[in-house]
């Protein structure tokens, strides 16, 4: 899908607004947002995006912390999808408060993977964000990932260690841990991240065709970033901060976790660097700039 920029949105007489014509993904707005035609999503008073944005969130028990996360989601998604695992507490009806539209999926399996993989499933958006429900994400960096994606990339891929990121919820042992498979990934796919293993993503749903997802656990973020390189797809960084979980207790542990990741990198096999899709491929490639 093409992107660009224009300087307004086209008045009933704009000779560009030619019928039959594609709509641009993104455009900037009028200061009156009546005035942004119906296939625009109103964003700020200056922009407007044509993809409808699906928001997908993988919860079990995390009740306390949604009145947070909805909190920090911005008003122009298009859905939110809560994947509940099983939840024992108020989980699904308090999503439901906050959100009257959300769409709950009943986790069939266990695990965050099959959770992500079940609410992929369920998004009708062209555009996909995978928002954790312990409160460490801001729903309000989601622009930046659209961002991201309609300037040219297919998958927007958050990084802590980005210039501009940070964490307020990684011990020493897991930032070397991290650093250390984000070097081997590096090394063995030809990719160039800063971060590896963080949940905060963002893509086209058709990325979804290109990666065969088949991961059940956590490290199903992994295996995204190792095939979304596999598979030649242009990859941009986005630097976001980590929160510390609001309510809770972490499920991760260093040691375990980090040889479930380690394990899935190597079963991947290696690919070239050669082989990524065209010169924008890399992650150091200018993301595309809004007004």
């Amino acid at each position: 899908m093409s992107s660009f920029l224009r300087p307004a949105v086209p008045g009933p007489h704009d000779p560009t607004a030619t019928a039959g014509a594609p709509a641009p993904v993104m455009a900037t707005a009028t200061a009156t947002l009546g005035r942004v035609p119906a296939q625009y999503r109103p964003i700020s008073s200056h922009l407007a995006i044509a993809p409808p944005v699906s928001v997908v969130i993988p919860a079990m028990n995390e009740a306390k912390n949604l009145p947070h996360v909805f909190g920090t989601l911005p008003e122009w998604v298009h859905e939110v999808v809560l994947v509940d695992g099983n939840s024992t507490d108020d989980t699904v009806d308090v999503a439901r408060a906050l959100w009257p539209g959300v769409k709950v999926v009943e986790q069939a399996g266990e695990g965050k993977g099959d959770a992500l993989i079940s609410g992929f499933a369920a998004c009708t958006g062209d555009i996909i964000v995978m928002v954790d429900a312990d409160g460490s994400a801001d729903g309000q960096e989601i622009v930046s990932y659209v961002s991201a994606l309609v300037g040219g990339a297919d998958f927007a891929k958050g990084s802590r260690f980005a210039n501009g990121g940070g964490t307020d919820d990684m011990t020493p042992v897991r930032k070397l841990g991290n650093r250390v498979l984000c070097g081997i990934v590096n090394a063995k796919f030809g990719a160039r991240y800063t971060d590896l293993c963080y949940g905060y993503n963002a893509f086209w749903r058709h990325c979804l065709d290109s990666i065969a997802l088949d991961c059940t656990g956590f490290e199903i973020e992994t295996l995204m970033n190792i095939r979304v390189v596999k598979a030649g797809l242009r990859v941009q960084e986005v630097p976001s901060h980590e929160y510390l979980r609001i309510h809770g207790m972490s499920n991760l542990r260093a040691v375990r976790d980090g040889l479930r990741v380690l394990k899935v990198i190597l079963r991947e096999k290696g690919v070239r660097r050669a082989s990524r899709r065209g010169p924008a491929a890399g992650l150091n490639a200018p993301r595309g700039e809004v007004s």
